[in-house]
């Protein structure tokens, strides 16, 4: 096996403990959203990430090895900093931004991973996992574009005047899902 093989299947085992800690934490974040969108944003995430996960073995069949997860650091610390966001925001309208903040920064990590991996796999001239990854990322690149959607479009905007979508505050305009800046 070349360095670069060792390499690609080092980094896919740090790549298949990060998914599986993103399997605890999605339901948990979904379970703390406040908006409706978000939470069935988590859930139906939750549903790739195992996908994911899934993918990742057949990756590692295609090079024979068993799959085996190796300790990712870099998404334990940012599981981590999620749920201290979620303890510290608890209860605030903030809550929805702070939880996409988290989980954006997750799946730019992933993002970066997967491209890295990627990029990896062609050189390395397996084009079967090359196409599994680029679904995987696919998918991960599409979960970043909602959450920022659902940011931009009410999340954030929520936010900011201090209202949730479970507690609005009286008086104030109803909720505009569809606003543009």
């Amino acid at each position: 096996m070349n360095p670069l093989q060792e390499l690609f299947l080092d980094e896919l085992a740090d790549l298949l403990h990060a998914e599986n800690q993103l399997v605890k934490a999605l339901p948990k974040m979904a379970k703390a959203a406040q908006s409706r969108d978000l939470k069935t944003a988590f859930e139906e995430h939750l549903k790739e990430t195992r996908g994911h996960v899934q993918r990742i073995s057949q990756v590692f069949a295609l090079f024979d090895r068993p799959a085996k997860a190796k300790k990712c650091q870099a998404m334990e610390g940012l599981v981590e900093e999620g749920a201290s966001l979620l303890k510290e925001w608890e209860g605030s309208p903030a809550l929805d931004a702070a939880l996409i903040s988290a989980a954006q920064k997750a799946e730019h990590y992933e993002i970066a991973s997967y491209g890295t991996l990627c990029t990896w796999a062609e050189l390395l001239g397996n084009n079967a996992a090359l196409k599994l990854l680029q679904q995987t990322i696919a998918e991960e690149e599409a979960a970043d574009k909602k959450l920022t959607v659902l940011a931009e479009n009410h999340i954030n905007i929520q936010a900011e005047e201090g209202e949730s979508e479970e507690m609005p505050r009286r008086g104030t305009r109803p909720l505009s899902y569809g606003r543009q800046r």
